[in-house]
C-alpha cells in the first residue's frame, strides 16, 4: 500500500495566495541548515581551515537552535567527528557550501505551518557569469530538504534567485539590490516590475526597497546580505566606509541616501545604523596557491580584493554570529551590533577562511523558522 504524506506536496500556487509569508530572520527559528565545505576551487588547502571555521559557526548557532549539516559521502565521517552531537549530520550531494543561496527559503502562515520555496539556482549567473559550470546538485537541495523536513514546497523553479539576494522585515518589506536582481545572468527576460511582483507573490511583501549596489567586488553580483540587514522593522544596518578614495564609499553613500528617504510597508521612516567596514582585505599569494581549478573555474586573481563585511552575520534565537577579520574595526563593529541587538549576545568568529571561498557567515547558513500562531 502506498503511503502518501499530505505535508510533502509540490505546490504550484504562491505563498501570497495561500496566506504564507517569509518571516524576518530575527523571528524564532526551529533551526539552521549548513553545508560542509569541500570544493577545491573555493576552499584552500583541502578546506582544512574552512572546516574549522564552519565548526565554530555551527556550534555557536547550536547554543540556541538545532543545526543540520549537509555533507558528501566522502566527508561524512570527518564532519561527524569534528562536530558535536548537538549537530545533526545528513549525507547529501551538493556542488558547494553556500546554504543561504540554494537551501529552501521558508515561509509561514498564521496557523503555524511552515513551507519551503524552491527557486532556480544557477551559480550566481548561469552561462552568462556563473561561478561554476555545473550547479545541478545545488539546484536540487531545496526540494530534497523539504522532503527530509516533510514540508510542502512551492515550485518557483522558473525564477532565478538566491537566499542571499533578499532580506525581509517580516511585516511586508523586502530589501534587494539592483546590481544582483537585474543582472543579465538571473532573469534577463523580466522587467524590474515583473521581478518585484514575483517577490511580492512569493515573499508576501507589499513593498520592495531597491538599493543600487552591494559590496564592491562581491562576486554574487552584490547580494543584499553583504551590505544590509534588518535589525527589526523600520531599522536597517548598512555597511559603510569613511575612505572617500575607496570605491565602496560612493556605493554605501548611495544606499544610505536611498534608505533614509524611504518608508517601509507600514509607512515607517527607515532608521539606518552605519556599520564600519574593515580595511580592504586582499587574497594573499599563499591563499591563492591553495586553490585548485575545476573545469577552468575557481582560480582567483592575484591579490584579488575580497568582499569583507561585518553585516554578513547570522541571527540565531539567542545570538548574533558575526565575522571578524583581525582588523581594528572588529571590536568597533561588534560593539555597535551588540548595542543594536541588546536581547542577543554577539559572538564574533574569525572568518577569513570563509571569506576566501567567496562569502561569509550569513552566506553559509539558512534559517528554518518556527511556525508560531500569532
Amino acid at each position: 500500500m502506498a503511503l502518501v504524506a499530505e505535508n510533502m506536496r509540490i505546490l504550484h500556487t504562491t505563498p501570497v495566495m495561500d496566506g504564507y509569508r517569509m518571516p524576518a530572520e530575527y523571528e524564532e527559528h526551529t533551526g539552521c541548515i549548513m553545508v560542509w565545505p569541500e570544493r577545491a576551487d573555493s576552499w584552500q588547502y583541502g578546506a582544512v581551515a574552512a572546516r574549522k571555521a564552519f565548526v565554530q559557526v555551527a556550534e555557536a548557532i547550536a547554543l540556541s537552535e538545532k543545526v543540520i549539516m549537509l555533507t558528501s559521502n566522502a566527508q561524512y565521517d570527518n564532519a561527524r567527528a569534528m562536530l558535536s552531537d548537538k549537530i545533526q549530520v545528513i549525507e547529501m550531494t551538493t556542488d558547494d557550501a553556500w546554504a543561504r543561496d540554494f537551501a529552501p527559503t521558508f515561509v509561514i502562515n498564521e496557523e503555524g505551518s511552515v513551507r519551503g520555496i524552491d527557486w532556480q539556482f544557477n551559480a550566481w549567473g548561469g552561462e552568462y557569469d556563473g561561478l561554476y559550470d555545473d550547479w545541478s546538485n545545488d539546484n536540487k537541495v531545496a526540494r530534497k530538504m523539504c522532503d527530509i523536513l516533510e514540508k510542502d514546497v512551492y515550485d518557483a523553479s522558473d525564477f532565478v534567485l538566491e537566499g542571499g539576494a533578499i532580506h525581509v522585515d517580516g511585516e511586508g518589506t523586502a530589501l534587494v539590490t539592483k546590481a544582483c536582481l537585474l543582472s543579465k545572468g538571473r532573469n534577463p527576460d523580466m522587467s524590474m516590475e515583473q521581478i518585484e511582483n514575483k517577490l511580492k507573490d512569493y515573499l508576501n511583501v507589499s513593498k520592495v526597497i531597491w538599493i543600487n549596489n552591494g559590496i564592491y567586488n562581491d562576486e554574487t553580483n552584490e547580494h543584499i546580505d553583504n551590505i544590509c540587514a534588518f535589525a527589526r522593522p523600520g531599522e536597517i544596518l548598512l555597511a559603510v566606509t569613511d575612505d572617500i578614495n575607496d570605491p565602496q564609499y560612493s556605493m554605501s553613500q548611495d544606499a544610505y541616501n536611498t534608505l533614509i528617504n524611504e518608508t517601509d510597508a507600514r509607512g515607517r521612516k527607515i532608521k539606518v545604523h552605519k556599520i564600519p567596514l574593515p580595511k580592504p582585505v586582499y587574497l594573499t599569494d599563499y591563499e591563492r596557491a591553495g586553490l585548485s581549478s575545476i573545469n577552468g573555474f575557481g582560480i582567483r586573481e592575484e591579490h584579488e580584493r575580497l568582499a569583507a563585511s561585518y553585516v554578513n552575520f547570522y541571527i540565531s534565537n539567542k545570538n548574533i554570529i558575526m565575522p571578524g577579520f583581525g582588523d581594528d574595526n572588529d571590536e568597533v563593529a561588534k560593539n555597535i551590533i551588540q548595542d543594536i541587538f541588546k536581547d542577543r549576545e554577539v559572538i564574533q568568529i574569525y572568518s577569513r577562511d570563509i571569506l576566501i571561498g567567496g562569502g561569509n557567515i550569513h552566506c553559509i547558513t539558512q534559517q528554518l523558522p518556527k511556525g508560531i500562531k500569532r
